[in-house]
């Protein structure tokens, strides 16, 4: 039969045609065990008539008990399922593509922590895919990293490691951004996540309609939340000027140009390759809009 697995669905209940898609691609895993998803409505109504009990396959539905943002959304969904032995996570408007479950399983070892896998990203009239050849994520890699080809939406972790060795999601992160990046170093402090270099969800990319969207004040707040978070940043100058040139990139984007020129003038002393900054700059000095920018990178496949 293989373990139980819990899946958890968060949604604001604004997007029904796409929860009822991640839904599908849930329940049509070819995998043999028991699933159990819990669709987690955060600062909306739940929708009782998804919920769902035949052999196999059961779909619960709550209300968000916790932080109101996507990492008590997140926790809340995990703590409503006890009784499973792996937790999984997929995004509402994401989707889970045939096998996902089944090779994730198959890949874990003992000892692993929690695994991720590629991703096929959708933008409106053309997709890329995004895969690692490698079958391991070490805490090195995302310092210097995000390493984007790890979404929360392919995320599978061993719910007791999960909550007693990694922790649940960060709550109070500002505005929940990064709660996922967060998770992820912690996991790997734990032991190095394990990467299964498949295609295995599908990764809607809905631009100016997301939920973080123009958020920049949020977003400078994340990073430098994370910084104090995690001191092993201080390990690599790389890395450390990584989060700050993305500080000083939302600073510049909200129209902050004092704190953005400090964070620019910190990311250059750092690490002077850092890319960001010079958009940073960019932007401050009015010389390119975030728009434009934003618009230039999602063309190439790449975000912020």
């Amino acid at each position: 039969m293989g373990p139980t697995v819990g899946v958890v669905i968060c949604t604001r209940g604004d997007r029904p045609r796409l929860l009822r898609a991640a839904l599908d691609g849930v329940l049509g895993q070819d995998y043999p065990g028991h699933i159990t998803v819990t669709v987690v409505f955060d600062r909306c109504p739940p929708d009782e008539a998804l919920r769902l009990d035949r052999p196999g396959r059961r779909v619960l539905v709550t209300g968000n008990s916790r932080a109101a943002n996507v990492a008590g959304a997140r926790n809340s969904g995990v703590l409503a399922l006890p009784d499973t032995d792996l937790i999984a996570f997929c995004d509402d408007d994401d989707e889970w593509l045939p096998g996902k479950l089944a090779a994730q399983v198959a890949a874990l070892e003992p000892g692993d922590v929690l695994a991720a896998c590629g991703m096929v990203l959708a933008y409106s009239g053309w997709a890329v895919d995004r895969v690692l050849a490698a079958r391991r994520i070490e805490l090195a890699d995302l310092l210097v990293s995000r390493v984007a080809e790890a979404h929360p939406s392919s995320f599978l972790a061993r719910r007791t490691d999960l909550v007693e060795r990694v922790g649940l999601f960060a709550e109070d992160i500002p505005g929940g951004y990064g709660e996922d990046y967060d998770l992820l170093l912690r996991a790997a402090k734990a032991a190095p996540i394990r990467y299964v270099p498949i295609v295995g969800v599908r990764v809607r990319v809905h631009g100016r309609s997301s939920h973080f969207t123009g958020r920049w004040p949020t977003i400078a707040a994340a990073h430098e939340w994370l910084l104090d978070a995690h001191p092993e940043f201080a390990r690599t100058r790389r890395g450390r000027a990584r989060l700050t040139g993305q500080i000083a990139l939302a600073h510049a984007a909200s129209a902050r140009r004092a704190p953005a020129l400090r964070w620019s003038w910190r990311t250059l002393r750092t690490w002077p390759l850092e890319p960001r900054v010079y958009a940073a700059l960019a932007i401050a000095a009015r010389l390119i809009t975030v728009e434009r920018l934003i618009r230039l990178l999602e063309a190439r496949g790449v975000g912020t």
